[in-house]
């Protein structure tokens, strides 16, 4: 083939053919072929960028669990709940998001998944009653969460600020510009398209795996003297005993306490789901990429806790003096062993090292520390942009079903990939006033109870429509299982109200508010929804059980046939038999049809 230039037109092309007249046909078929591939390339255009189970769903899950919690504040929930409890909080939320997995695996696998994510799935499955309202929940959660990453990563930009002595402002302003300009920076990539994020995740993902090793390898090399003065070991069998045991420390330092500020960690399962439009096959996609995710992510957090717990004491003061004279003994604690003594800190509680006083732990004890600087950038603002692109999607497609007034607005569609560009704008005024708060351990608490709701109706969704029968409930998943759904969602609920039952009130309250608007107003939609099934389901059975019941004077209602044809012809009738029913008892207006129907006989 002949090379031809992009950029000329057809016109040129049929200028060639007549020029092609009077040569050899050999010659005439060679030059055919450039101007019919040139004319092919113009007249396809390009269709919407599509991701498979790895890039689409595995790994942005991954990125959106490891986030902000991991770095700065699992080292911190080892010291005070200790080892043991910290692997219980751990499985605690794995069992919740496991379950979820499942039941989102199911519901990917029943039937057609189009974009809208969680709510997309719910809302087909419980109707709009609850779908509509839990999809406006969990979208408002996903732009919480960007505020919360971003606030991680703003903590870890100030506290380097303030070892090299540039502050900004003051401690909890410096959090707040810091914060603002990267949900900026963040929605801008957004902007850009699927395509960039897309990209940037896989740059972020890579930072991650490389901040792990030098973790893995800082934990195993002996430590320097400067480490030592932080409560940095390596590997000590009598740590790894202290540090087992809880050690309850300030105003949350309860189980639950530390369950509530670790939980959002575990809850970017659905970040794969919530793209479904943008999966090539997300029946697939969803099931095989998000239950991977939750796999290897639940072992990085059992190694990470383990590792630091046995490497790290719990206070430690960071004065390279404070090493023990020869002929010393006034010394108390864990520290005396390995030569340090920390006991004037302690007693005071004026430690500045340790796991339960520095947040940058896993810093200190990696083998290169900027490296986890990086980790942790690349962590929060992976799962920031995650949740960014997430909360837009979802409410996208609940401001297409138009169940609530107002929003449409914010549903309108942009580009090739159909972005919402206006929801992405939604999604950045709530983040912006969350990051105002500049308090991680207040914003972790209110996302777990939005996501606990969530999670609590994806497995009731998936139960209410395996008990009722549905017609068109038929997942291929395999490996669900409707008691185990209705497992999860009951647990949730009781997390929910374990944790903080002011808020769980508040969160059930808003969800009864919105499925009592949408109850009232009935949307003209119809979505095959298992609540359908299960009211025919209940009305079936009633009428069936009606057969054995005998009559009886005080209950006596009479039940009409009433031959009128169409009931508007005969009204007078209607009325008649109506004044005996009473408008409660039975009456069914039966109109007769006939049909000639002529039978021939056909010899072939």
């Amino acid at each position: 083939m002949y090379p031809i230039p992009l950029d000329q037109d057809l016109e040129n092309c049929d200028k060639d053919k007549n020029d092609q007249k009077d040569e050899p046909n050999e010659k005439k078929k060679k030059k055919r072929f450039p101007c019919f591939s040139m004319a092919r390339k113009k007249k396809e255009p390009q269709g919407p960028v599509r991701f498979g189970w790895i890039k689409g769903v595995m790994i942005r899950c991954m990125l959106n669990i490891w986030g902000v919690i991991l770095y700065l504040r699992l080292p911190w929930i080892t010291a005070q709940a200790g080892i043991g409890l910290t692997w219980v909080i751990i499985l605690m939320s794995v069992l919740v998001t496991s379950i979820t997995g499942l039941s989102i695996s199911a519901i990917s696998t029943n039937g057609k998944v189009k974009s809208g994510g969680t709510y997309f799935l719910i809302s087909r499955s419980l109707g709009p009653e609850l779908g509509g309202s839990i999809g406006l929940i969990f979208a408002f959660a996903n732009a919480v969460a960007v505020a919360m990453h971003t606030v991680g990563f703003a903590e870890t930009v100030r506290d380097l600020l303030i070892e090299y002595n540039a502050v900004i402002s003051d401690p909890v302003n410096d959090i707040r510009i810091i914060g603002v300009i990267t949900v900026i920076v963040l929605l801008f990539i957004s902007l850009a398209g699927m395509e960039w994020e897309a990209k940037a995740q896989v740059i972020f993902f890579i930072v991650i795996m490389i901040s792990f090793a030098s973790y893995l390898v800082g934990t195993i090399i002996p430590p320097s003297e400067e480490k030592q003065s932080k409560g940095i070991f390596s590997y000590q069998g009598s740590i790894f005993m202290e540090n087992i045991v809880p050690n309850w420390r300030g105003e949350t330092g309860t189980f639950f306490g530390m369950f509530s500020i670790f939980f959002p960690s575990a809850t970017g399962i659905l970040a794969g789901a919530n793209i479904s439009g943008d999966l090539k096959d997300p029946a697939v996609a969803i099931p095989k990429g998000t239950l991977m995710a939750i796999f290897w992510t639940t072992i990085s957090y059992l190694v990470i806790s383990a590792t630091i717990g046995s490497c790290v004491l719990r206070d430690a003061s960071g004065n390279l003096n404070d090493t023990i004279p020869m002929n010393e003994t006034d010394c108390e604690g864990l520290s005396c062993q390995f030569g340090w003594n920390f006991t004037s800190c302690e007693e005071t509680e004026s430690c500045y090292y340790g796991l339960s006083n520095h947040y940058q732990a896993m810093s200190m004890v990696s083998a290169f520390s900027p490296l986890i600087t990086a980790g942790i950038f690349a962590a929060t603002l992976s799962s920031a942009l995650a949740c960014l692109v997430s909360a837009p999607k979802v409410f996208q497609c609940l401001c297409k079903d138009r169940l609530y007034p107002v929003i449409g607005f914010f549903g309108k569609g942009y580009g090739k990939n159909n972005e919402p560009i206006r929801g992405y704008l939604l999604a950045f005024i709530i983040a912006i006033g969350f990051v105002l708060i500049a308090e991680l351990n207040t914003i972790a608490p209110i996302i777990s109870n939005f996501f606990l709701c969530s999670y609590a109706l994806i497995n009731f969704s998936c139960f209410h429509a395996s008990i009722t029968n549905s017609p068109g409930w038929r997942p291929s998943f395999r490996y669900y299982n409707k008691w185990t759904s209705l497992f999860g969602a009951v647990v949730s609920v009781v997390i929910m109200f374990l944790l903080t039952w002011w808020a769980a009130l508040i969160a059930v309250g808003i969800i009864v508010i919105l499925l009592g608007y949408v109850t009232y107003k009935k949307p003209d939609v119809n979505w095959g929804s298992s609540v359908q099934a299960g009211a025919y389901n209940m009305a079936l059975t009633y009428s069936v059980s009606l057969a054995g019941v005998q009559d009886h004077v005080k209950n006596f209602r009479p039940q009409c046939l009433v031959l009128t044809g169409p009931p508007n012809f005969r009204p007078a009738l209607v009325d008649f038999v109506s004044s005996v029913t009473k408008n409660t008892s039975l009456m069914i207006c039966g109109n007769v049809v006939t049909v000639s129907i002529i039978f021939t006989n056909n010899e072939h």
